[in-house]
């Protein structure tokens, strides 16, 4: 849950942190920003890190913990990004604007992948949700609609057929369901 929250938000903070160090705002003071912000996971961990670092805590050392915290490659990047720029002074805004130009172009790609493997799941919801309970009504009621060929078609037991009814109204509404959940696993979580 951690490494999708922080997959979820990283972007934004990678662009809040641009903006702010852009316009002159330090990083500690950038950092606090994000602390009080609504980024998720990140915002806790950026004001756990803003409590220590009160507390008298050097920022190097909250940041390497804060690294060892992190899951995901792109919330590793900005926090190493933010360690190099504290113990080296490297021009963190230059650094973080192409970390973000990358993160967008792979969640650009992610999200056409995502569309091309959704690409024919309304027709088949629309098919199975739709022509699947109208084929299941006629055949409920057939034996009403061929009353007296029963020499023709053999006798029809209503209960039966109100039965197969029933249970291709239930396989119907399963399918739709494994359909729309194979949907929901495949989603880029963006």
């Amino acid at each position: 849950m951690r490494s999708l929250d922080e997959s979820k938000e990283i972007l934004y903070v990678i662009r809040t942190l641009d903006v702010l160090m852009g316009s002159g705002v330090g990083l500690e003071a950038a950092i606090h920003s994000i602390a009080q912000g609504g980024y998720g996971v990140i915002s806790k961990d950026f004001s756990d890190l803003m409590v220590n670092i009160n507390k008298g805590r050097q920022m190097e050392k909250e940041l390497r913990s804060l690294l060892k915290k992190a899951e995901t490659d792109g919330y590793k990047r900005v926090i190493n990004t933010m360690l190099n720029n504290v113990t080296q002074n490297t021009d963190i805004i230059e650094t973080l604007r192409k970390q973000g130009e990358r993160m967008e172009e792979t969640r650009t790609e992610s999200v056409k992948e995502y569309i091309e493997e959704l690409g024919g799941v309304p027709e088949t919801l629309l098919s199975i949700g739709m022509i699947g309970p109208i084929i299941l009504a006629i055949l409920g009621i057939a034996p009403q609609l061929m009353e007296g060929a029963e020499e023709l078609f053999g006798e029809m037991d209503q209960s039966a057929i109100m039965r197969i009814v029933n249970v291709g109204l239930i396989l119907t509404l399963v399918g739709m369901a494994l359909i729309g959940l194979k949907a929901h696993t495949k989603d880029p979580g963006l």
